[in-house]
């Protein structure tokens, strides 16, 4: 936990519940220890899809399909496409999106993303990213080929329960190949002068990342 857990579950009681058909996503996938964004990102992505209206997103990780259907929600008019690579929640997340009536509007590609983006027709207007933390840094160049100028890119889990401060060797060693890339992606984010990228510290951190306009 980053931030204090008791701002937090005040916050969260802040805001509205989710409509019956998220809310069951959210609560199987929490049973069956699927790991979702958490509800304060929840929040985050739903004002940041609102904000902007994209009209074609591209999501890195669908697990059991939550985070598209909810950006399918809060967006009416876009389409998605997702990735996901763990082959036992491919069926489940086609299930909950087609339960949620959006099938036609979400698209859900089987295979890692490494191999899958180079795939992709662009420009997408929004991309959010919840896979392999390891891996973040090596999709970032197609990402960056694929996201429209003036895209936004949100990426999760970028702080890694607050490891992220610590050094290598505080890391335990099977973790330190994760902890070492995590911490070059955030430098290229940061560091890269095409786009403007904030850090947050809420849920397991999020990164939001602005391309700029030529």
């Amino acid at each position: 936990m980053i931030v204090d857990e008791r701002y937090t579950t005040y916050l969260n009681s802040l805001y509205p519940e989710l409509d019956e058909g998220l809310d069951n996503i959210r609560r199987e996938a929490r049973a069956n220890f699927v790991p979702i964004i958490r509800d304060e990102t929840i929040n985050l992505l739903a004002t940041l899809i609102r904000m902007n209206q994209p009209k074609r997103i591209l999501e890195v990780g669908a697990a059991v399909g939550f985070s598209a259907c909810l950006m399918a929600s809060v967006a009416r008019d876009a389409n998605i496409v997702t990735i996901e690579n763990y082959e036992p929640r491919i069926p489940i997340a086609n299930n909950n999106i087609k339960n949620m009536g959006f099938e036609n509007r979400i698209t859900l590609i089987e295979g890692d993303a490494t191999e899958v983006l180079p795939t992709l027709d662009g420009p997408f207007d929004f991309v959010f990213m919840d896979a392999a933390k390891g891996q973040y840094i090596n999709f970032w160049p197609e990402i960056k080929h694929l996201t429209k100028d003036g895209g936004i890119i949100v990426t999760d889990n970028v702080l890694q329960d607050g490891d992220i401060i610590e050094s290598r060797y505080a890391i335990t060693r099977r973790n330190r190949t994760i902890h070492k890339r995590m911490r070059d992606y955030l430098y290229e984010l940061t560091h890269d002068k095409g786009y403007t990228t904030t850090i947050l510290p809420l849920g397991d951190g999020v990164s939001i990342s602005v391309k700029g306009k030529k």
